[in-house]
């Protein structure tokens, strides 16, 4: 029986950067770019203003301050990233029960799994999914591919990106990969397209001239078998809607409180290691890696950061990990530490094949979702909205000499006055109006 083109695959547009867009009605149109603010920061998010000077994920924020030095630069706000990915993720579990996030930007679907399912529909689904995203989450686009395979369905999501859609018939993806450059294969980072330049590979249909067993010899049994198939097409998969652990996590509690830094630092990097294993035994990935710490009175804090894309790979976890520690107070001694990763996937965004080696001077986004320690605190980011007794609700444009630059202006409202206060403004606090966010004092567990 002849496959039908019945998987899903929905990929917020430039999403961060887009939420912002649409909160913050001064950037509509302009450069944009969401991610870590600190010396070592990362970007996550560009908009496609951005991308035109050559910005884009992953990069560090340092080149694109010198590429695009008249951007936005902004820290990011999950509570309003999140709150748009429900709206959609809920309208992708109207068109079927098996709904699989991949991040909060996007998700695969399997639309045979629905109960109205019907293929001569498809491209008016397509056209109506996209229409509601736009009208549910107030201006936010999607690219939209549909495949008979999780692969082909990722891949036709980038071919009319941005907001666009692309189907792909049963029976024609291999004269659509043929073309197509390497890297499209998912799993095919830098390191790999290296090693195959060496054997000629640099398109998918350059693939098909090796056989699996010199793929295996190239990059080992697991990676050139995928490889293989892959290239050809090949992805049986299924949407997976649940899984059995919604996180992996290793932690251990000590006899006696540790407050040496550097012993600390070796026992992160080995819960860490763990966990990299752990997740690779169960072929998952994660996004969100959190550092647990348990102090002296039992008081638990936890300190989050998302990454960009799942990862499975131990140096990135690693780093990832141990950049999070050195962000916490161990001052007082530690009873326990654990190193956990959440936001699980099957499908792995940065480099499967690459040597996993640990670099001693890791270049990572700051910890932008976090669990705050329970001491209040002022620390106005750039982007995050607030409140203001006088002047409203706005958003900080910057920061810095014990002043704070706050724009006055909503999604809801027109471009708004741009004003300095004083940082310890007390008419000034995180929120808007009737969302105000509470002072720091709750700890996740």
């Amino acid at each position: 029986m002849r496959p039908t083109a019945s998987i899903l695959h929905l990929d917020l547009d430039a999403f961060f950067a887009s939420v912002e867009q649409r909160d913050k009605p001064s950037l509509r149109g302009k450069p944009v770019i969401v991610g870590g603010i600190g010396q070592r920061g990362v970007v996550s998010t560009a908009s496609y203003e951005a991308r035109k000077f050559g910005v884009r994920s992953a990069m560090s924020m340092a080149e694109a301050r010198s590429r695009c030095p008249h951007a936005a630069f902004l820290s990011g706000r999950f509570d309003a990233y999140r709150a748009a990915s429900r709206i959609v993720m809920d309208r992708l579990r109207a068109l079927s029960p098996a709904v699989e996030p991949l991040s909060l930007d996007e998700a695969f679907v399997d639309l045979a799994a629905g109960e109205d399912f019907d293929p001569d529909r498809l491209p008016q689904l397509v056209d109506e999914l996209r229409c509601d995203v736009t009208r549910l989450t107030d201006g936010l686009t999607a690219s939209v591919g549909v495949a008979s395979s999780k692969l082909m369905a990722k891949i036709a999501s980038e071919i009319d990106k941005p907001d666009g859609s692309f189907i792909v018939a049963p029976g024609t993806e291999r004269d659509l990969l043929e073309p197509m450059p390497i890297g499209v294969i998912a799993g095919v980072g830098p390191a790999t397209e290296a090693r195959l330049r060496h054997i000629g590979v640099t398109t998918v249909g350059d693939v098909w001239r090796h056989s699996e067993a010199e793929l295996v010899d190239l990059l080992g049994s697991a990676s050139g078998t995928s490889l293989h198939r892959l290239s050809r097409g090949i992805d049986d998969r299924a949407v997976s809607s649940h899984r059995e652990n919604k996180s992996v996590s290793t932690e251990d509690t000590f006899e006696t409180d540790i407050v040496d830094r550097a012993e600390l630092g070796l026992i992160c990097d080995s819960l860490a290691r763990k966990t990299a294993e752990r997740l690779r035994r169960a072929q998952l990935s994660g996004r969100t890696v959190t550092l647990k710490v348990r102090y002296h009175d039992f008081t638990t804090h936890t300190r989050s950061l998302t990454l960009p894309g799942p990862t499975d790979q131990t140096r990135l976890i690693v780093q990832t990990a141990r950049r999070l520690l050195d962000a916490t107070d161990t001052g007082g001694g530690l009873r326990l530490l654990g190193v956990g990763i959440s936001g699980l996937a099957d499908w792995v965004q940065d480099d499967l094949f690459a040597e996993d080696v640990l670099d001693d001077e890791p270049v990572l986004p700051e910890p932008v979702e976090e669990v705050p320690a329970p001491a209040p605190r002022r620390d106005w980011s750039p982007g995050m909205d607030v409140h203001h007794a006088e002047h409203g609700d706005g958003w900080v444009w910057g920061r810095g000499m014990g002043l704070v630059t706050v724009r006055f202006e909503t999604r809801h409202t027109p471009v708004g006055p741009v004003r300095t206060l004083r940082a310890d403004d007390p008419d000034l606090v995180p929120g808007h109006a009737g969302t105000v966010s509470q002072p720091a004092g709750t700890v996740g567990e």
